[in-house]
């Protein structure tokens, strides 16, 4: 299993510096002591991060050849589009911007930005509490006054409503 940035660190501070610096062998020993539910570490495995961390000064991965999956410029472009019109679409901002839809959307998920659209289902009225408070005491007064009246208008208007309340629509 390759090693990530911190365990390439850990090994540097593990060697040591001046006169306190420990062997390679040493340092394969400690770091197998410390982790041992991982794979040990080999004797040319610290001194090529030695020897990386005196030639660069780091331990960081050299970047990747290869054409990179997502221009910078392009994706900033998407993120600032999205920004400026929060409501608009991946087919949108593709033909804006003249780059695939499947660009647009990767970029999209990489910095977990999701478009949406406001669409308006219902609006409650200023009234509607009234007339809905309105239609429950009706409902409760002719039950009150005619015992079983629910039960009366759920068997006579089975669109309306079946006994289990599915709202099932017959033709």
């Amino acid at each position: 299993m390759p090693l990530n940035e911190r365990d390439r660190i850990e090994i540097l501070m593990m060697i040591g510096v001046g006169d306190r610096m420990r062997t390679q062998q040493e340092v394969c020993r400690l770091f197998h002591e410390m982790h041992p539910d991982r794979e040990p570490v080999s004797q040319s495995t610290v001194s090529r991060i030695e020897r990386k961390y005196r030639e660069l000064g780091h331990v960081r991965d050299a970047p990747r050849q290869g054409r990179p999956k997502i221009n910078e410029n392009v994706q900033q472009d998407v993120i600032l589009s999205a920004l400026e019109n929060p409501h608009c679409t991946v087919r949108q901002v593709s033909r804006d911007l003249n780059i695939g839809k499947s660009s647009v959307s990767n970029i999209f998920k990489k910095v977990k930005y999701h478009p949406y659209r406001v669409r308006l289902i219902h609006e409650l009225a200023e009234d509607d509490f009234d007339r809905r408070t309105e239609f429950c005491e009706y409902m409760m007064d002719h039950n009150n006054q005619n015992n079983g009246f629910i039960v009366c208008v759920i068997l006579i208007y089975p669109e309306v409503a079946t006994p289990y309340c599915k709202n099932y629509h017959f033709t």
